[in-house]
């Protein structure tokens, strides 16, 4: 792309998602007996999220590096909606792919809106226009526009994650790469980047190329998942339910793992099955009122909320005596709309729990999650139910 081309198109240019084809690639390094990655084939539709998973040594992170030729294949062809890349310079064709890594790989000595505007600053836009764009991007990402001014060093891992998200998107590319992006986060920040990031994804919809060694990692955030061999070899090319119940073989089988009910959780979210309704009281409100709310519902236990329908603490029989409901603090485990099913049942049984409160974006009460529920979503899913599950980012619609 030149710079009178970047110019027309505008700070906030939505480039259509690219279609990515790697037809019969081979991949050997000289003094190797066996290649990295022999005659792999396989096609990204426009928008997905396409993951790459497998053991270590199987070529998956080889297979990404060839798509923005950081590495050449030495035979096979890779197309880029419907075009070859083989006769490209690589410099070009590297800003216009998006590319985000584990490391992150931010500029020390420049502020994050510096780092952010790297690909636009090497395509000549013009200072307004990157300006426009790292205040689009920071908003997208979700860090104050205060923070465009800060350095690396001064911000969390996450929020830099996030920056290095921001700076693969700041050219707006049709494609992007990523290697184990939230590899090296925190457990509990893992899991918000990549619901934001799936958050992120059903609005952009980019065509994504994503590297993990992780399976539960790949189901969660794959449309489809190639699962590779050693020497680069597909093993099985489907979708996570495909995956989940139909596995292609033996390797396949054992690399997803034997506990493939489970991480049929991670293939739906809290916002998707049937909750049931919480019996909420307020501060004053008639105790006989109370109690009978919670003799309506299998919990037995009345959920104190505030004014604003935020959650306080369940109560049980020894904490409704009197006429009236008063103040009383207390643990309980709030899971989100938003959470996977498997997380959210990790959070059941962390603390030690039958019943979570299912919250909003608002932290408002959307009603209850159970053991019991979870149970009877699982048993649908046997049922044959699982191939209606929807993509990563529908799932956040």
């Amino acid at each position: 792309m030149d710079p009178d081309t970047a110019q027309a198109e505008g700070p906030s240019a939505n480039r259509q998602a690219a279609t990515l084809e790697l037809r019969n690639i081979v991949k050997r390094y000289p003094g190797s007996d066996e290649p990295a990655i022999a005659d792999l084939s396989l096609e990204v539709a426009a928008g997905e999220i396409c993951v790459l998973v497998g053991p270590s040594g199987c070529g998956k992170t080889t297979a990404m590096r060839l798509v923005n030729r950081m590495i050449e294949p030495t035979s096979g062809d890779i197309l880029v909606n419907g075009a070859s890349i083989i006769d490209r310079k690589p410099s070009e064709l590297r800003r216009e792919i998006g590319y985000a890594i584990q490391q992150i790989g931010l500029f020390p000595h420049q502020t994050i809106a510096e780092n952010i505007a790297t690909v636009p600053a090497l395509l000549g836009w013009d200072k307004r226009r990157i300006a426009e764009r790292v205040d689009e991007l920071m908003d997208l990402i979700g860090l104050e526009k205060a923070m465009a001014k800060r350095y690396p060093g001064q911000l969390s891992g996450g929020q830099r994650q996030r920056v290095g998200v921001a700076r693969a998107l700041a050219a707006d590319p049709p494609l992007m790469l990523m290697d184990e992006p939230f590899g090296a986060i925190d457990p509990i920040n893992r899991e918000r980047l990549q619901n934001e990031f799936l958050r992120l994804q059903g609005e952009i919809r980019k065509t994504i190329v994503f590297v993990t060694h992780d399976i539960d990692e790949a189901i969660k955030m794959g449309d489809r998942i190639a699962i590779l061999r050693k020497g680069g070899v597909l093993a099985q090319y489907a979708t996570p339910a495909e995956l989940l119940m139909a596995p292609a073989d033996e390797f396949v089988e054992d690399f997803v793992g034997a506990d493939r009910a489970l991480k049929r959780l991670a293939l739906q979210r809290v916002r998707d099955i049937d909750l049931w309704e919480a019996p909420t009281v307020r501060v004053g409100d008639p105790v006989s009122e109370a109690r009978a709310r919670a003799a309506a519902t299998p919990i037995g236990h009345a959920l104190l909320v505030d004014e604003d329908n935020r959650p306080v603490s369940w109560l049980g029989d020894g904490d409704l005596i009197g006429e009236r409901v008063v103040h009383h603090a207390g643990g309980l485990t709030k899971v989100e709309l938003d959470d996977v099913l498997r997380d959210a049942l990790a959070d059941l049984l962390q603390g030690k729990v039958m019943y979570g409160v299912v919250t909003d974006h608002g932290g408002r009460v959307a009603g209850v999650l159970s053991v019991e529920v979870i149970s009877g979503f699982l048993n649908h899913q046997v049922a044959g139910r699982i191939d209606q599950a929807p993509a990563p980012a529908e799932r956040l619609a």
